[in-house]
């Protein structure tokens, strides 16, 4: 090849070379960011259609009766697992049918802090009241108190309990002392 050729052919080589760097340069820099954009506006377009296809569907009178339904069911499973805060001071005259039921000797029943309920960190709706139990009996009637206790609607949660043996080992009356949560409706 005559050298005449060889630096023309270099020199376009050089050319293509240059643009080819300044193309990339280009895209990297303006198209690349507006491709990332471009997605980010498919999706939040994507998103929004789903948004109006369920307000479409939301207006329908048959999807208005079904969430109805499905809110009553819910408030209805909320009631098994949360007191109302008017019905909460009834609560402990049931725990105390319940004992009377199970013919449990020497009941005492209170409720811890000022008669209100703790809050629950980050829960705005419900919050917690703790009642400390305290009774003398049998081993097998604390089980079946303690089961009747927790199968109760609304549930009461048994926080922790301690059973104290008699000092007399011929009496099966023992100690016992429970201290139960229940959820409250704020």
């Amino acid at each position: 090849m005559k050298p005449i050729y060889k630096k023309n052919l270099t020199t376009v080589a050089l050319i293509w070379v240059g643009c080819f760097i300044l193309l990339s340069l280009v895209y990297m820099l303006v198209l690349g960011p507006q491709r990332k954009n471009e997605k980010n506006i498919e999706n939040v377009l994507f998103e929004r259609k789903q948004q109006y296809q369920s307000a479409l569907k939301a207006s329908e009178e048959e999807t208005k009766i079904q969430l109805k339904k499905q809110i009553e069911q819910l408030q209805n499973k909320l009631k098994d697992y949360v007191v109302d805060f008017e019905d909460s001071a009834d609560l402990t005259f049931d725990i105390g049918q319940i004992a009377r039921e199970q013919n449990i000797a020497s009941f005492s029943i209170k409720a811890k802090g000022q008669g209100g309920f703790s809050k629950i960190p980050d829960c705005d709706y419900i919050g917690e009241n703790y009642i400390d139990i305290s009774f003398t009996g049998q081993f097998n009637k604390f089980v079946v108190f303690l089961n009747t206790l927790e199968r109760h609607r609304p549930v009461i949660f048994v926080d922790e309990f301690t059973v104290t043996r008699s000092r007399d080992k011929r009496d099966q009356e023992h100690r016992a002392s429970l201290s139960v949560a229940v959820f409250v409706k704020k």
